[in-house]
């Protein structure tokens, strides 16, 4: 018995150890190295963009993407007919993050390069994209207003109908209630769905933003600056 119990421990650690081994052997080709800390800042990035960052033809670093969430190391966002990677999660941020610490690599932030005031906001179809979008979707997640399934909790539904949203007619609408849709300058989600649009009637009728003519570039206003950090408590 003694000696069948020694035997299964050593199997599970051959075992804990390939998965570990597997897992450093992802990251430490330098052409995957490249792809993961590219996406450190947490914003989605397409395969193309991947494999100019990684310096690798299209099919190479498809090769390496696949091999990198085979090893739980990056997650797929189908957008239409595109596909976004972005990392697992904070676990995954956070070895690469020491790695970096230990190699003393700097880190290079993100920056776009679309118009400035793109970036800053802008509809989306009918809802709220760039910086003031997504921010407001982090905000309502804080806030725990929204479940990850981006459904209303008790809170969100008080909420939202303070803002001036009428929840139960935005429900009636033929189409889906709240979804994440992948902003293509920020590279993380803002709301859509009849929510996203309800919040960006909501924020022009309250004279939060205005509407550029003859494009989709949105100004925030003092007033909006003001209310949504009453609102809300996020400060833009």
């Amino acid at each position: 018995m003694p000696y069948f119990v020694y035997e299964r421990s050593m199997k599970d650690s051959y075992e804990s150890d390939a998965a570990v081994s597997g897992i450093a052997a992802a990251i430490g080709e330098p052409a995957r190295a490249r792809i993961l800390y590219s996406l450190m800042d947490g914003r989605a990035r397409t395969s193309t963009e991947l494999a100019i960052v990684a310096d690798v033809s299209a099919s190479t670093a498809s090769a390496h993407l696949k091999r990198l969430e085979e090893e739980h190391l990056i997650t797929i966002l189908v957008q239409g007919k595109r596909r976004y990677h972005s990392l697992t999660g904070p676990d995954v941020a956070s070895v690469l993050e020491g790695l970096r610490v230990l190699a003393g690599v700097p880190y290079k932030p993100f920056v776009s390069s679309a118009p400035r005031p793109l970036c800053a906001a802008r509809t989306c179809y009918d809802h709220i994209a760039g910086t003031l979008g997504v921010m407001l979707h982090d905000r309502f997640h804080e806030l725990r207003w929204l479940t990850k399934t981006y459904d209303l909790t008790a809170a969100g539904s008080t909420g939202f109908e303070s803002f001036g949203i009428d929840i139960e007619q935005t429900r009636s609408r033929r189409r889906r209630f709240a979804c994440a849709c992948l902003d293509w300058s920020e590279r993380r989600p803002h709301i859509g769905g009849a929510l996203g649009a309800a919040i960006l009637s909501a924020a022009l009728k309250r004279r939060w933003v205005s509407q550029e003519l003859d494009t989709r570039a949105l100004s925030l206003t003092t007033r909006g600056r003001r209310e949504i950090l009453s609102f809300f408590g996020l400060a833009i």
